[in-house]
C-alpha cells in the first residue's frame, strides 16, 4: 500500500516537473537592443528563456572622421553593432538577415557561444537570405561579437566595422549601479574609394597594422561634444568596454580617476581588480568597469597608448555636481595658466601638440586637431 502511494506521490511530481519545463521552454523574448553608448535594461527574469536577437547586415556610407566619409559594413546599420544582453541559461536565437542590396555574404561569430565557429559555421548569409541558428549561454561574461565571411576575407568584415558586444548576465544578476556605458575600440586603415570623396579598407596597411583612425565608438568624437557621456558626482558608473583591434591591444585609462573595479578580460565571477589605474585589453577582449564619480569636471576616455589620441582615440565623461574640495581643491594654478595663455599665446594647437584643456575637449574640437 505504501509503495503504491509512494509511486503516485512521484509520479504527480514527475508530471508537475514535466509541465513546468515545457512551461519554461515555450518562453519567449525579444532582446532588447541598443545602440552606443546605450546599454539595455538589467535582465530582471529569474529563470533563462529563449531569446530572439534580430540582426541585419548593412553596407553603408558614413562619417568616419571630418571630412572622412567611409564605406562601412556593420550590424543593423551602425558602428559598433548594438549591445545584447541576456543571461546565463538562455538559449539565444540569432536571426541574421542580409537585405538584397548589400553586395556581399555576412555572417556572425559570437565568442559567447559554445560550437562551431561561434555561429559563423552556420551564418554565412547570401544577399536576400536570412540565417538562423541558436545557442546556449554556458558562461557568464562580456564577449565580442564580429562577421566571419570568408568573402571576400574575414580581417576585412571586422576592419570595416562588423562588431558589438554580447553581456551573459549571471544568475543573480549584475550589482546594481547608477549608470552603464557602452563603450567600442577599434582601428581603420582607409584609402581614396573610387567613387569621389569616399574611403575604403587599405588591406595594405592592415596588414602593416598601421591604422589611419584609433576610435571609440565608430568614429572621431562620437564621445566628445553632445555625445560625451553624462552623469552626477557621487554616482557609480560602469563602462562595458570592448577592443575589437582589429590588431592593437588596448590602454584603457580615464584621466583624472581610477576604476574602483576591473572585472579582468570581461570574465564575471573570476578575477575582479580593484584601484586600477589603466587596464589593458586584447584585440577581440573586452573589460567591465566601475568607478565612483566624487569630483565634478570632465574627464578624459583615452587609449593611453597616447598617440592614439592623435588619430581619435579620446572620449568625455562629463560628472555634473557640487565642487569637493576635500578631495580635490584648485588654488591659483589656472589663474597662473591663463595670465600665461594672455602674454604668451598658444601656436595653432595641432594633432599630438594638444593642452589638456578639457573645455577643448568638451567642444568636441579634439577631432580635429590635424
Amino acid at each position: 500500500m505504501r509503495s503504491k502511494v509512494l509511486s503516485r506521490v512521484l509520479y504527480a511530481l514527475f508530471v508537475l516537473m514535466l509541465a513546468s519545463n515545457v512551461a519554461w521552454a515555450e518562453e519567449t523574448v525579444t532582446a532588447e537592443l541598443t545602440t552606443a553608448p546605450k546599454v539595455p535594461a538589467p535582465i530582471t527574469r529569474k529563470t533563462a528563456a529563449r531569446v530572439v536577437v534580430n540582426l541585419e547586415a548593412k553596407e553603408y556610407v558614413g562619417t568616419l572622421a571630418e571630412g572622412v566619409q567611409y564605406k562601412f559594413w556593420s550590424f543593423n546599420g551602425t558602428v559598433p553593432g548594438p549591445m545584447i544582453r541576456v543571461r546565463v541559461g538562455d538559449t539565444v536565437e540569432i536571426h541574421l538577415s542580409n537585405p538584397k542590396e548589400n553586395t556581399l555574404p555576412h555572417s556572425i561569430d559570437l565568442h559567447a557561444v559554445t560550437g562551431p565557429g561561434g555561429g559563423s559555421a552556420v551564418s554565412v548569409t547570401v544577399p536576400g537570405q536570412e540565417s538562423v541558428f541558436s545557442f546556449k549561454t554556458l558562461s557568464p561574461g562580456l564577449y565580442i561579437y564580429h562577421c566571419a565571411s570568408p568573402t571576400p576575407n574575414i580581417p576585412a568584415h571586422i576592419a570595416n566595422g562588423m562588431y558589438g558586444l554580447i553581456l551573459v548576465e549571471p544568475a543573480e544578476g549584475m550589482p546594481k549601479t547608477d549608470r552603464e556605458f557602452y563603450v567600442m575600440r577599434s582601428e581603420f586603415f582607409t584609402k581614396p574609394a573610387q567613387e569621389s570623396g569616399q574611403y575604403e579598407l587599405s588591406m595594405e596597411k592592415g596588414l602593416a597594422e598601421q591604422p589611419d583612425h584609433v576610435v571609440f565608438n565608430g568614429r572621431a568624437g562620437a564621445l566628445t561634444g553632445e555625445g560625451a557621456l553624462q552623469a552626477k558626482t557621487g554616482e557609480t558608473v560602469r563602462i562595458y568596454f570592448g577592443n575589437i583591434g582589429p590588431n592593437g591591444i588596448a590602454s584603457f585609462h580615464i584621466i583624472g580617476e581610477i576604476f574602483d573595479k576591473v572585472y579582468v578580460e570581461g570574465g564575471i565571477g573570476g578575477v575582479i581588480n580593484r584601484n586600477i589605474q589603466t587596464t589593458l585589453v586584447p584585440s577581440a577582449g573586452t573589460t567591465i568597469v566601475e568607478l565612483k564619480l566624487d569630483v565634478p569636471g570632465a574627464y578624459l576616455l583615452v587609449d593611453h597608448s597616447i598617440f592614439r589620441v592623435a588619430k581619435g582615440a579620446v572620449g568625455i565623461l562629463n560628472a555634473a555636481g557640487p565642487e569637493n574640495p576635500a578631495i580635490f581643491h584648485k588654488i591659483k594654478y589656472r589663474d597662473l595658466y591663463l595670465r600665461h595663455e594672455k602674454a604668451h599665446p598658444p601656436r595653432k594647437r595641432r594633432m599630438g601638440l594638444f593642452l589638456f584643456d578639457p573645455s577643448y575637449f568638451v567642444s568636441g574640437r579634439a577631432c580635429r586637431f590635424r
